[in-house]
Formats: C-alpha cells, sequence, structure tokens
C-alpha cells in the first residue's frame, strides 16, 4: 500500500534542488528514485506537480506518496562485522573497499546487499534501494556507522544528524606536521569545476565545519582526531587537503604519488612502502554516539583501527622517524 506524506519546508532548506533534499529528508532512497516519483506525478508542491530539479523556498508545502515498486536488491555473503544490534538499530563498522548501497559501477558488492543476507529486518526492505541506510561514509573510508530498522529510528536518527547533535569522531593520518595542536576548518564546499565528481572548498556551496586535533606527530605525517560539527560529502579529505595536509592515500584529493616529492629522495622508496601497506586513505570513523531511538538514553561506540591503518602507525616510526 501506498504512503502519502505531507510537511513544509524550513529556512534551512531554502534553494536545494528538490530531489537532493528530499534524498537528504529520507536517506533510504536515491536521488533516482524521488526522480521517478516526479515524473509520475507522486511528488507535489503547494498542491502543484513540479520538477525534480525545482529549487525549493521557505515555507513550500510538500505532499510525497511513496509509490510502493518493489526493488530488486540481491543479497550478498560478504562478511559483516556488527558492533552492536537491537529491536531498532544496528550499528556496524565498516570495511575499507566496499560501497555503502549500489551505485555507478557498484550493483551487488555493497554494505546494503550484505545488510539484506545478514537480515531482511531493514526499513525498507523491499521497497527502498537503501534500506536502513542512515548515513554514509566513502567506499575507501572504514568505521561505524548506525542502520535504521524501523521508521521511527530513522526519523530520531535523521533528526539528530540535522539538528547536528549526533557526534562522530574520526582518525586520520595526514601528510606534514602542524605547527599547532589544534584548529577548526569552517568553509563552504561545493562540487569542483575542473571535475564534478569531486569537490572543493568555494565561496558558496553547502557550510562545512572539521574540528582537529594532532595525537601524534610523525617526521613528515601526522596523526589526527577529527570531529565533525555538518557531514558533507568528502569532508575531512576536502579540508585537510585545503590545510595542504591531505589524508595519506586519498586518490582523489592530492594524498598519494604527489605527496612522495616531498620527501627526501633516500626516503621516497619508504612512502611507496607505506602506500603499498595501505593502499587506500587512512580515514577511519572511530567513534560514534547519539541518542538512542528506542531507550532515549545516549550511547556511544567504538572501534579498534583496522590492521592496515595499525600496520602502518606501528611501522612509521621505523620508516620515517618520530618527531
Amino acid at each position: 500500500m501506498d504512503k502519502t506524506e505531507s510537511f513544509t519546508v524550513e529556512s534551512a532548506a531554502v534553494g536545494k534542488r528538490l530531489d537532493q533534499f528530499l534524498v537528504e529528508r529520507y536517506p533510504q532512497f536515491s536521488r533516482s528514485y524521488f526522480n521517478k516519483l516526479c515524473k509520475q506525478k507522486y511528488v507535489l508542491v503547494n498542491a502543484s506537480t513540479v520538477k525534480s530539479g525545482y529549487s525549493v523556498k521557505e515555507k513550500d508545502t510538500i505532499d510525497i506518496t511513496f509509490h510502493r515498486e518493489e526493488m530488486s536488491l540481491e543479497p550478498a555473503d560478504i562478511p559483516l562485522h556488527i558492533v552492536h544490534e537491537d529491536a531498532h538499530i544496528l550499528v556496524v563498522n565498516k570495511a575499507a573497499g566496499i560501497a555503502v548501497h549500489p551505485g555507478k559501477g557498484t550493483e551487488n558488492d555493497t554494505l546494503v546487499n550484505a545488510l539484506l543476507f545478514y537480515t531482511k529486518d531493514l526499513l525498507g526492505f523491499g521497497q527502498s534501494d537503501r534500506p536502513g541506510i542512515v548515513h554514509r561514509l566513502d567506499k575507501f573510508t572504514s568505521g561505524l556507522m548506525v542502520v535504521a530498522k524501523t521508521d521511527r529510528a530513522m526519523r530520531h536518527l535523521r533528526a539528530q544528524f540535522d539538528d547536528r547533535t549526533i557526534h562522530r569522531t574520526y582518525w586520520s593520518l595526514v601528510w606534514g606536521r602542524f605547527e599547532e595542536e589544534s584548529g577548526i576548518v569552517d568553509t563552504f564546499i561545493d562540487r569542483s569545476r575542473r571535475d564534478p565528481t569531486k569537490f572543493a572548498v568555494a565561496r558558496t556551496g553547502k557550510h562545512a565545519v572539521t574540528h582537529w586535533k594532532v595525537l601524534q606527530s610523525f617526521m613528515y605525517m601526522s596523526l589526527l582526531e577529527l570531529k565533525l560539527d555538518t557531514g558533507r560529502t568528502h569532508q575531512i579529505r576536502v579540508h585537510m587537503n585545503f590545510l595542504h595536509h591531505p589524508v595519506l592515500g586519498d586518490g582523489d584529493y592530492n594524498g598519494r604519488n604527489s605527496q612522495l616529492k616531498g620527501l627526501p629522495p633516500n626516503l621516497q622508496k619508504r612512502g611507496k612502502h607505506i602506500l603499498k601497506i595501505l593502499p587506500r586513505q587512512a580515514l577511519h570513523a572511530k567513534k560514534l554516539s547519539f541518542i538512542h531511538p528506542g531507550s532515549g538514553e545516549e550511547v556511544t561506540f567504538q572501534t579498534e583501527l583496522p590492521a592496515d591503518f595499525k600496520n602502518v602507525l606501528e611501522k612509521l616510526p621505523q620508516l620515517l622517524l618520530l618527531e
């Protein structure tokens, strides 16, 4: 049976594309799904049909009918590290190298496919192309994610993301050393004009705030703790590159081979060895805190660093020397 919801647009969403706005509000569905609903006239703005590219305005009234079409997602027997599970949520420690949900180039080998193999008890199972997905991590970022098993959990968790009351802590190895022990990056982030698949600090776009703190300094690298006030796509990677301290191993944002040129000639071979040990970006979502949608109490989950990240940290003092 189709389900209809109505709501009024608040000021924070003004100017966003309708399909983008709906994906942010209902992350268990994709933009293509909402594009289809708009074309089929299942989305009304102020009682009128609109295109998916419509720019939403404050106090717009949106009526959306979730037309129930069976989604063809295949379960896949992919190993999962379940940190916590109850009637409301799953907390997963995502491995690096696995995309969160199907997309271009990723069909049936994603976290969603693995979750469907593990359980059928996910919000939107059979009716969403992103069942249970509340938020995402980049494919080559490892760490903690929370997954919704009920509509109540989804709404509760999304509200916390919107209110910025979910606390996420990352660890990252970045190139270079810092003169100060901590700092804040406060910018706007938008799609890169040079490459629309990437993002960059810009004069306009989405507001993004990242707090960083140095945990350990090496001769040519730093181990950072990072906390997000906002959750923009590629935020940490873009902000670290903006500071000229790109994330180690980040092939998109200047963190791989280009940084080797900054090492003395006698250490470049060792730098290549480090990148071989860690063939992805050195970024791990280590800690996650939020209000549990069932109990109403704050819960906190933490993970150890994955083996590849830990291996690099252990070898760095010998390869590139401590401070």
